[in-house]
């Protein structure tokens, strides 16, 4: 019986082992076919996730156009020129005082494709004076620069990448590639067993899980595996690419290799593929690298941030000619052109740190106008390219205007916490918007307080009062005399309310205007019962702004919250002289591949008659020249002619101020997050931001176009009758036709004439 027993056990192990072996097959067999179908399925489509590419406006060049030397030089630097020609390398410029030389980067426009041009540029008294072709007498009527890359819209992790065809890849950096990664990639299946049993020797004696990947293995890892470090995963890593090598061939291998390898971080932003580490460490194409920087993003592979060039520009600068040094020995290059490439210094370009984008505020403004017609997903994956409305020179201005600001107001403050602000600029007429900081820290991704911040807006709202009241000529003039006296507002089932003035006091009798000029609460309150509280808010409404207001009195002094951005489409409206522009952010989106998506066009529709607008805008060039703005003189000159409204809102929590020119709008608000008093009034906090801004550039002086039916009459500010040349101190008002008074002051005489046809007044000069 045991020899039985002994035989039936060893047939039963065998068995046994057969069957769990069968069932090890079946199951290596059915991971195999499933991995299969990761491959060919993943593989075979492969799509990567583009970011939508955000751009700032080009800056357009031609004879006459307003633009300095300077700031010709500023722009230039901005978007990376290097200074010093470099025969016709794109990007680069020489300047010779007045006069530059350039050759500027080709570039895929929404209306085509601009070829690099070789260009002169001369200016002079402050415009552009000529423009040709270098080494042509032909004028150029027109040429752009490429527009500045503001950001992007990004998928998960933020991945960015350039995809390139394998063609593309200059021969130079393949090789290099294959010199210091992977000698044997066109001769291999996949899988080096020399490279294998060397990791496998690591492994055992104890030295951690350790490399021998070839390329394809390192591109396995990278598009379909997770990043761990075992055993199981470098197996799968194997298979995989065994599978890949026998359904792919070669160069389809390599080029998904050189958009998925990652070589580098940009802040929040990581650098995928060659084509977009040539941009990010060198400024240019891949296709105009030279033997030496393609050495050096080769050499990143091993470790992007070990070798980071900005970081270690000595282990980098090591790391490159060790793949030089491979390359010569296996007779990629002449000794020559090693020794050559060996001395060239790095090369690369200052370090961005542009991250997702340097001005998160704007983009953010972007996305949310596109999500009206576009998905998010498109917009993270599509590689669309959105050219939009930013202005780098106003942009680089506002963040220096708010950030030296606040921290002189913050040092003159001593123990206060920190302030926080925000400033929006647009193009008075088109809405455009040119610039958009949402707090003191530019490149912070958060909160963005121009777009999000909903703060009390104060006397920002008192325009709207007078708007509704100069709409009634028959009844409101700017000289027509408002109470400043004792206002007691009741309402049942509330507590009596009652305004009062900043300075405490009552005015008795004021003009319209200096009410306004002088921002004075209780006449504006007056002033605005008798209009009727609903007809003031219909006047919000019709300005631009679509939320709804309690019909308190109070709301009539700016107890509402509003954020920058939405402040900024009120006033808009009166900028463009009664047309409601809604301010937009983007131009034009294009496909990945350049062709017209959608274009994004002006919107104009006339809410108020002109008439009454441009009497407002002559009372807020008062609020500049008489009234609570005229510290502004001290930025701005005189003859900008800026017509603009300080905002404070109660116990000095918030200050504002919006004002504009001939050719920008711009609002500033400067306050805390968590509604702190800030000590500080529209004049003394918002103003000087304001101010700083706009100071720093040029400016179209505001002269808006007289309406047909508004005439100027020389008023006596004493008493609010027609002057003469008898009257001291007399101001030329505008008013609509019929409406100004027909009283003579006595100063006047009844002998001089009404206006002498020798003469203009400054006013009448400004708008004849």
């Amino acid at each position: 019986m045991k020899p039985i027993r002994s035989a039936w056990r060893r047939f039963s192990l065998w068995r046994w082992l057969r069957v769990t072996l069968l069932a090890l097959l079946l199951l290596v067999a059915l991971f195999t076919l499933y991995l299969d179908w990761r491959v060919t399925d993943e593989f075979a489509g492969r799509r990567w996730a583009l970011p939508a590419r955000v751009y700032a406006r080009p800056l357009e060049i031609y004879p006459g156009a307003r633009i300095s030397a300077a700031q010709f030089a500023q722009e230039l630097r901005l978007l990376g020129y290097r200074e010093g020609l470099a025969g016709n390398e794109p990007g680069h410029f020489e300047r010779g005082g007045e006069r530059f030389d350039l050759v500027t980067r080709p570039f895929a426009f929404w209306d085509g494709a601009q070829a690099a041009l070789a260009l002169r540029v001369e200016f002079r008294d402050g415009q552009l004076d000529s423009l040709r072709e270098r080494g042509s007498d032909a004028p150029l009527g027109l040429a752009r620069l490429d527009p500045l890359l503001i950001g992007g819209i990004y998928p998960a992790h933020n991945e960015d990448r350039v995809l390139i065809r394998r063609a593309e890849a200059p021969p130079d950096l393949v090789n290099a590639l294959l010199a210091i990664e992977d000698r044997k990639f066109y001769s291999h299946i996949g899988v080096d067993p020399r490279g294998v049993a060397r990791a496998a020797v690591a492994t055992v004696s104890g030295k951690g899980v350790q490399g021998g990947s070839t390329l394809t293995q390192q591109l396995v890892k990278n598009f379909f595996l997770s990043p761990e470090r075992t055993l199981r995963r470098k197996a799968t890593e194997m298979l995989m690419a065994l599978l890949l090598e026998l359904h792919y061939d070669k160069d389809e291998i390599l080029e998904a290799y050189l958009n998925e390898i990652y070589l580098g971080q940009d802040r929040n932003r990581a650098i995928h593929g060659f084509g977009l580490a040539a941009h990010h460490y060198f400024g240019k194409s891949l296709a105009r690298l030279t033997l030496a920087e393609s050495a050096l993003l080769v050499g990143l592979v091993k470790g992007p941030s070990l070798y980071d060039p900005h970081r270690h520009p000595a282990r980098a600068l090591e790391r490159r000619n060790l793949v030089l040094a491979e390359m010569r020995n296996l007779g990629s290059i002449t000794p020559e052109q090693f020794l050559h490439a060996k001395t060239a210094p790095l090369g690369v370009a200052d370090k961005p740190g542009m991250g997702t984008s340097p001005h998160p505020a704007f983009v953010e403004l972007v996305r949310r106008q596109l999500r009206q017609d576009y998905d998010e997903s498109d917009l993270r994956s599509e590689g669309l390219r959105i050219f939009t409305t930013l202005d780098p020179t106003v942009q680089q201005a506002a963040e220096r205007a708010l950030a030296a600001r606040l921290a002189q107001l913050d040092k003159a403050r001593k123990n206060a916490p920190p302030l926080e602000g925000a400033v929006v600029v647009t193009h008075s007429d088109t809405g455009e918007v040119q610039a958009l900081v949402g707090g003191r820290d530019v490149r912070y991704p958060g909160f963005n307080r121009a777009l999000d911040a909903l703060r009390p807006v104060g006397s920002l709202l008192k325009p709207a009062v007078f708007l509704t009241a100069l709409a009634e000529p028959s009844r409101y003039t700017l000289a027509t005399p408002l109470k400043d006296e004792r206002f007691v507002w009741k309402s049942r089932g509330a507590p009596d309310w009652e305004p009062r003035n900043y300075d405490r006091q009552f005015h008795g009798d004021v003009p319209l205007r200096t009410a306004l000029a002088q921002s004075y609460n209780v006449s504006t309150v007056r002033l605005g019962v008798d209009l009727g509280i609903p007809r003031v808010l219909d006047t919000v409404r019709r300005l631009g702004i679509a939320r709804d207001f309690p019909p308190y009195a109070s709301t009539l002094l700016g107890a509402v919250d509003l954020s920058p951005f939405e402040v900024t489409r009120m006033y808009q409206t009166l900028a463009s002289g009664g047309f409601r522009v809604p301010p937009r952010a983007i131009r034009e989106v294009l496909t990945a591949d350049g062709r017209p998506l959608r274009r994004y066009g002006l919107s104009v529709e006339q809410a108020f008659d002109p008439a009454p607008v441009y009497l407002v805008t002559a009372a807020m060039q008062a609020v500049v020249r008489e009234g609570t703005a005229q510290g502004l003189k001290t930025f701005v000159a005189p003859e900008i002619n800026v017509a603009g409204k300080t905002g404070t809102t109660d116990e000095l929590r918030d200050s504002w101020f919006a004002g504009f020119t001939g050719d920008r709008l711009a609002v500033a608000w400067v306050g805390y997050d968590d509604n702190r008093p800030t000590r500080l009034t529209g004049a003394s906090g918002a103003m000087p931001v304001w101010g700083e801004l706009m100071g720093q550039l040029a400016h179209e002086p505001l002269a808006p176009p007289m309406p047909e039916n508004v005439e100027l009459v020389s008023i006596d500010p004493h008493n609010g009758l027609r002057a003469g040349f008898g009257c001291s101190g007399a101001v030329d008002l505008p008013f609509v036709i019929g409406t100004a008074p027909s009283q003579r002051s006595p100063c006047a005489g009844q002998s001089v004439p009404e206006s002498p046809p020798s003469t203009k007044s400054w006013w009448r000069r400004l708008f004849d």
